[in-house]
C-alpha cells in the first residue's frame, strides 16, 4: 500500500512510523514491568495506542521543520494522565487509577520526527529512545524548544523571543 493510500486510510504516514513504534513500545515496557497486564493485554493496548498516535500526528508532523508542533506531540503525565494513554488503556480495562500505579506519576516523552526521548521525574535526565538522521537538511526553526529550555535549565521563557507564525 502506498503512503498516500495509507493517509487516506487514516493509517500513519510512513515516515512517522518508526518514531510511533518506539514511543508505543516504550509506554508498553512500562506496563509491562508491574507484571499486571497480560501479553495479549500488551498487544491490544499497543495497537490502539499506535492508532491514536498516528491520528493524533497527522497534522501535525513536519519531517523537514522537527521542532513544529512538538509540544503537541508531547505525551505527559504529571497529576494528569494523558488523555491519549487513558483512551488506549481503557480499551483493556485499565482505570485511570489503576494506570497511575502502573506508571511513572512524572513522565514526559517526546514524540518527533527523527527523534523520541522521554524523561521520567521533574529532575530527571533526558534519554533517547530513538533517533535517525534526517534524509533533507533540517532548518533550525524552533532550536529552543520546551525540551532544549528544559535541558538547558531555564524555567520560563527568555524575555527576549520572536514569535514566528507558518500557515
Amino acid at each position: 500500500m502506498s503512503q498516500r493510500q495509507n493517509q487516506r486510510r487514516g493509517g500513519p504516514r510512513a515516515d512517522m512510523v518508526p518514531e510511533i513504534a518506539a514511543a508505543v513500545g516504550f509506554v508498553s515496557s512500562l506496563l509491562r514491568t508491574r507484571g499486571c497486564v497480560s501479553e495479549q493485554q500488551l498487544q491490544v493496548f499497543s495497537g490502539a495506542l499506535r492508532e491514536a498516535l498516528a491520528e493524533h500526528y497527522k497534522h501535525h508532523w513536519f519531517p523537514e521543520k522537527p521542532f513544529k508542533g512538538s509540544g503537541y506531540r508531547c505525551i505527559r503525565i504529571n497529576h494528569k494522565m494523558d488523555p491519549i494513554i487513558s483512551k488506549a488503556a481503557s480499551q483493556i480495562g485499565l482505570s485511570l487509577p489503576q494506570l497511575y500505579q502502573l506508571l511513572p506519576s512524572e513522565l514526559t516523552l517526546w514524540v518527533d520526527p527523527y527523534e523520541v526521548s522521554y524523561r521520567i521525574g521533574e529532575d530527571g535526565s533526558i534519554c533517547v529512545l530513538y533517533e535517525a538522521t534526517a534524509t533533507k537538511p533540517v532548518s533550525s526553526y524552533g532550536m529552543l524548544t520546551c525540551k532544549n529550555q528544559m535541558m538547558l535549565g531555564r524555567t520560563s521563557p527568555s524575555k527576549n523571543y520572536i514569535m514566528t507564525v507558518s500557515s
